[in-house]
């Protein structure tokens, strides 16, 4: 399968799609241990199950270590990014990885109806594309031995 044809809902099927959150009342302390924990980089701030938010290890750098706070005593809502951009299980892993390549971004969550379905990194889309060019090398040498 080629990197164009291969959708976000193809990818989810194979990774999974598990999504790790927080509260965007949970202390970022909290918050930056669940990703220690998970192996993550970001984290989706939810409220009432609806995205109200996104956390990473870059909001965390910038909003707290860069500016003096501290993680115990600051809540997730205050660092989190807001403006949350999201890919549908329909989008290709090409258009996913322009938008993150646009926008400088890591982390998409994969809404279906506006029903939170995963979350795709940029790693996920960049293994993806690895495989599927080894599969089209393998395929090449496979016709050209033919």
């Amino acid at each position: 399968m080629s990197v164009n044809t291969t959708t976000i809902h193809q990818l989810l099927d194979e990774k999974g799609s598990d999504v790790w959150a927080v509260d965007p009342d949970d202390s970022v302390f909290n918050a930056v241990t669940e990703m220690s924990i998970r192996d993550v980089g970001g984290l989706l701030v939810l409220k009432d199950n609806k995205i109200v938010g996104i956390l990473t290890e870059r909001d965390y750098t910038r909003n707290v270590i860069l500016k003096g706070k501290t993680s115990s005593e600051t809540p997730v809502c205050e660092i989190m990014s807001e403006n949350v951009i999201c890919a549908m299980p329909e989008h290709s892993v090409s258009e996913c990885l322009e938008i993150m390549t646009e926008k400088r971004i890591r982390h998409l969550p994969v809404v279906d109806n506006d029903r939170l379905v995963g979350m795709i990194s940029i790693g996920d889309l960049v293994k993806r594309i690895i495989t599927d060019q080894q599969n089209a090398i393998d395929k090449l040498e496979n016709v050209s031995r033919t």
